[in-house]
């Protein structure tokens, strides 16, 4: 399990299975954001069965599955709620930790410079190319709301 930092007590990474929460514990997560559909490949573990093992280890989840190409507002305002509400540190996971990713950078452009998120989405070894337009989008959403009040 390759666990990569995006900052501020959150992490990505691709598919867990239960038996890496006792590790994930161990290593001081509190929390787990599961942002994978149940049922995408037969080899996956079902959400049901991460937060019986992440509650066996004092671990707090939420369930926010999302399509990559299909992340809805609600999804990232619920990602975005998740994040605020959650004890630290957090792991957010999907199949590669792309979509986890995804829905921080959505969920930071409203208060956060993009060449930040993409310094730090890059550093995790993501690209932020395929919302570029979502990103620039919410950041200028940001930039007219600070303009007018």
């Amino acid at each position: 399990m390759e666990l990569k930092e995006l900052g501020e007590n959150l992490f990505v990474a691709a598919q867990i299975s239960p038996s890496d929460l006792e590790t994930l514990a161990a290593r001081g997560f509190r929390s787990v954001i599961s942002n994978r559909p149940d049922g995408e490949a037969p080899d996956q573990a079902s959400f049901a069965d991460i937060s019986r093992e992440a509650h066996r280890n004092g671990m707090e989840v939420r369930y926010i599955p999302v399509v990559a190409s299909k992340i809805a507002p609600d999804d990232v305002s619920a990602f975005r709620l998740a994040l605020a509400a959650l004890p630290k540190p957090i792991l957010a996971y999907c199949r590669t930790g792309t979509r986890s990713t995804f829905l921080w950078a959505l969920s930071e452009a409203a208060s956060r410079p993009l060449e930040e998120i993409a310094t730090r989405a890059n550093a995790a070894g993501y690209d932020l190319k395929n919302i570029e337009t979502r990103l620039q989008e919410m950041a200028s959403q940001r930039l007219s709301q600070n303009v007018e009040g």
